[in-house]
């Protein structure tokens, strides 16, 4: 008896597993995407961790490239004696593209068969590449130094072009970087992508899920529709996000602040607790270690740690705003780098091992990340060009 989604034991077209991964990447399920192309959920699934959860290069269907429809309809029209050309005008393609075809495609007979062409087709696609950091052990060498020292893959593409303005044998794409980890590792590999890259996946996967809000009554909040325009678009810097990040029973916990235009964090030790009380100490110590001109405004969430925020005000003078209940996205930044920092600073653990100077070198360690909206600079670059330019108001690189 057949399994179910095959016919006997021919393989699937490839047509069938480009369908299916386009399905995947337009947000549908593996059993959804597999019901779309009449497999089984459990073929999905190994066609899934077969790809690392990397789309195949030989799935993708290249613009312009002839199709099986294509072939068959080219192979009646030989049939029928008509010439290259003529079979080009039909189909509306180069006739270049046509004499390439039948060159390819004809047996030894000289016959052109459509399902054999398309067979030979596929096959050519599916060749294997040698990946380019196995062919070249600089860059190899400079890419692994960088996810060890947690580099996302777009920021060590973004970055080495920089770095190596003038060798365009040390760029390399975020996707190969991608590829190399998770289709071509194999063996020892599969076990260093835990430690190379942040999520700790061995197979790829998108990023979901709401953002943590909560929401509480905290007396004379002002709300974030009353935060200055200046802010929304981080053109004037000085604007900040703020947030907790709990640690195991949420007894514990690190404050995190963030400057919305260069992206500069900053991570506040609470001893003992994070109440009302705790927090607005350590922002009053940690508010004036900033030159003035970069404290224009704070945006927290609803949380109860922020009751103090007017005592906070009228210590450093810094304007507190609140985001509106269960609307992360109104403080993208913090929640983004709060995600980040979920490497460091593990669910489920005890914050309060880590002390004011560990704190003080995680923080360092993000700000020395390239940024691909600042064109690859870190945060840190970005803040000492604020701080050395005698208008800070100027727009970060785009």
């Amino acid at each position: 008896m057949a399994r179910p989604g095959r016919l006997g034991r021919r393989p699937l077209p490839m047509e069938v597993r480009r369908v299916f991964w386009d399905a995947i990447r337009q947000g549908a399920s593996i059993p959804q995407a597999a019901a779309s192309v009449g497999v089984a959920a459990w073929t999905g699934r190994r066609w899934v961790k077969e790809a690392g959860g990397v789309k195949p290069r030989g799935s993708a269907v290249r613009p312009g490239a002839l199709t099986f429809s294509d072939r068959v309809r080219i192979a009646e029209l030989v049939h029928e004696g008509m010439a290259p050309s003529r079979i080009a005008r039909a189909l509306g393609r180069p006739v270049s593209t046509i004499t390439r075809e039948l060159a390819r495609g004809r047996d030894r007979a000289g016959y052109y068969l459509a399902a054999p062409a398309q067979a030979r087709a596929e096959a050519n696609t599916a060749r294997p590449q040698q990946c380019k950091l196995a062919a070249n052990p600089a860059l190899l060498a400079q890419v692994q130094a960088r996810l060890d020292r947690k580099d996302s893959p777009e920021q060590i593409a973004g970055r080495l072009r920089q770095d190596f303005p003038d060798d365009p044998e040390m760029w390399v794409s975020h996707e190969s970087i991608y590829k190399a980890l998770y289709v071509q590792g194999k063996g020892a590999l599969l076990t260093e992508v835990k430690a190379a890259l942040r999520t700790g996946r061995a197979v790829r996967k998108p990023r979901t899920g709401p953002g943590r809000t909560r929401g509480s009554n905290i007396a004379g909040l002002v709300s974030i529709s009353e935060r200055p325009a200046e802010a929304d678009d981080r053109a004037i810097p000085g604007h900040w996000e703020g947030d907790l990040i709990l640690g195991a029973g949420n007894t514990s916990a690190v404050a995190t602040l963030v400057e919305r235009t260069t992206g500069f964090v900053m991570l506040l030790h609470l001893s003992g607790d994070h109440t009302a009380a705790t927090v607005a100490e350590a922002m009053c110590q940690a508010v004036p270690k900033i030159p003035e001109v970069l404290w224009r405004s704070l945006t927290w969430d609803r949380g109860s740690e922020m009751a103090l925020h007017t005592k906070i005000t009228q210590a450093t003078g810094l304007p507190i705003y609140f985001a509106d209940p269960y609307s992360p996205w109104q403080r993208g930044s913090n929640e983004n780098t709060n995600g980040l920092l979920r490497q460091y600073l593990p669910k489920g653990s005890d914050l309060s091992f880590y002390g004011p100077g560990m704190l003080d070198q995680i923080a360092a360690e993000l700000n020395s990340r390239p940024r691909k909206r600042h064109n690859w600079a870190t945060p840190a670059e970005m803040l000492d060009r604020l701080l050395t330019n005698d208008n800070a108001e100027v727009a970060p690189t785009a």
